[in-house]
């Protein structure tokens, strides 16, 4: 099959030596928020962003979009581009509908164009946020490995979610199950699986050839790593990468994490339901399969496991950059469809699920 590159190619669209991802020649990191009415939480940030520790002679870029704020946000933002470290860039669009995707779609580009050089990185947090310190070294390390990066985010403030944590904590245990049923060697020794604009980080080109964040009211963010991971990007979910939000019950979308912890606090655990674990088991096992069907150019091994016909393996692979790409787009749901639990029986059957795999 021609074209083709495997996921330890170095032959494709990335070359980590001449990316200088992790070296001398990383000269360049934008750091793209989108504000909309922050001037509250902006100081904060302000705060953490010049306690981040620096990552060799980069030179870090601030680049804000202040989206419709009518608020002293501005103010703020030009006050602190006088006294701080790093370069402050800013941009503001006019009063309109709040849309999470369009704002930060708007911000990624301003950091795009802070960039002189296609190899410097993209970093994207939240006003209402605040990086760790070692942010910049953590993103740094690990874009060295993958395309993408996805952090762990900690909510932090006076309003816990004790619900909302068991849910994360159940598809992190169920994500940490995918990585030993499909091992890739970009991924994270410590991962998680929550995905949030408040903390991602990716290689400059990632960004185009993921197709940007879409003008989506919510979900930009998930949508964005999905289609990385459908183009065949590495996408690698550190947990080492640590940003702290807000818990917040008003948020600035209808829709966004603010409303899910509201909601959350009135609802009771038996009336959540999640992703039944047999049936992600079954896809992790199947994109494992099918990675190494295409790196052995052993189409058909993809195609019983399947239950594909041969012709239309064939198809997906040929428009298949390499096996991550094709594993993403050939697995389908499983036989039985992705079934939805309530959360106590997901955790049992998961529990089930480990212990089973530990003792193979």
């Amino acid at each position: 099959m021609a074209n083709r590159w495997d996921d330890r190619s170095e032959q494709a669209r990335f070359k980590d030596r001449d990316d200088g991802i992790g070296g001398r020649r990383l000269r360049e990191i934008a750091i793209c928020i989108p504000a909309r009415n922050e001037a509250a939480e902006l100081p904060s940030l302000f705060a953490a962003l010049e306690m981040l520790e620096s990552f060799g002679g980069a030179t870090v870029s601030v680049c804000l979009l202040l989206d419709g704020c009518t608020d002293s946000s501005v103010a703020l933002v030009a006050a602190y581009r006088e006294r701080s470290r790093h370069r402050i860039k800013f941009a503001q669009s006019a009063p309109a509908q709040p849309n999470a995707g369009r704002a930060r779609h708007r911000a990624m580009l301003l950091g795009r164009h802070a960039l002189a050089e296609a190899g410097g990185l993209l970093l994207t947090t939240d006003a209402d946020s605040a990086p760790a310190v070692d942010w910049l070294t953590t993103m740094v390390a690990a874009l060295d490995r993958a395309d993408v990066v996805t952090g762990r985010i900690i909510r932090q403030g006076h309003s816990p979610c004790p619900l909302q944590e068991r849910i994360e904590v159940y598809y992190d245990r169920l994500f940490a199950l995918r990585r030993r049923l499909d091992l890739v060697p970009w991924e994270a020794d410590a991962t998680h699986h929550h995905t949030g604009g408040a903390n991602l980080g990716m290689r400059a080109a990632a960004y185009e050839i993921a197709g940007g964040f879409l003008p989506l009211l919510t979900g930009e963010d998930a949508r964005f790593v999905d289609e990385a991971a459908r183009a065949g990007l590495r996408v690698r979910r550190d947990a080492a990468c640590v940003v702290r939000t807000s818990d917040r019950r008003q948020g600035r979308v209808a829709g966004g994490l603010a409303a899910t912890l509201q909601r959350l606090d009135h609802t009771a655990t038996s009336a959540v339901s999640v992703s039944h674990p047999e049936d992600a088991a079954w896809q992790y096992a199947m994109h494992a399969i099918a990675r190494r069907a295409f790196m052995e150019d052993s189409l058909e091994l993809a195609a019983d496991a399947l239950g594909l016909t041969g012709d239309h393996v064939l198809g997906v692979a040929r428009d298949a950059p390499n096996a991550a790409a094709f594993a993403m787009r050939i697995v389908p749901v499983p036989p039985g469809g992705m079934r939805e639990v309530p959360l106590p029986a997901a955790e049992m059957a998961l529990d089930r699920l480990i212990t089973a795999r530990r003792a193979a």
